[in-house]
Order: C-alpha cells, then sequence, then structure tokens
C-alpha cells in the first residue's frame, strides 16, 4: 500500500500532494515540506497509509475520539 501526502487547512479542506511506495521517500519529503512552510502558513502536512486516494482522504475526514491518558 502507498503513502499519500496531504495538505490539510484549519477548515478539514484537503489538498494531495503526492504518493510514494515507501515510507522514507514520504517521510523526507513531509519533512522538506514542513520545514519549507511559512510561519504564517497554518496549514499542516500529513502522511498517510492507504489503499488507495478515497481511503486516504475517508480516514483523513474521520474524526477521532481522544483517547484518555494517565492524567486523565
Amino acid at each position: 500500500m502507498p503513502y499519500f501526502i496531504y495538505r490539510i487547512s484549519p477548515q478539514r479542506f484537503l489538498t494531495y500532494i503526492n504518493e510514494f511506495a515507501h515510507y522514507h521517500e514520504a517521510r523526507d519529503t513531509a519533512r522538506r515540506m514542513r520545514q519549507e512552510q511559512a510561519p504564517a502558513d497554518v496549514d499542516t502536512i500529513k502522511i498517510i497509509f492507504a489503499t488507495n486516494r478515497r481511503e486516504a482522504e475517508t480516514l483523513l475526514k474521520t474524526r477521532r475520539e481522544r483517547q484518555p491518558s494517565e492524567d486523565d
């Protein structure tokens, strides 16, 4: 399964960036993109492991419940 990189706006809009077969390529690209972001850029760069773009976007749009921590 491939690794997908997306840019996610604060309003949860997804922008597809690229797809990679290997994690290290995706990780390096995402790190470089994060370093190149302007300080005022509030978008998030995310890597997602999924079968295809549709599944990746579904996973990214799904809100997850907060997991309780030891402090709770």
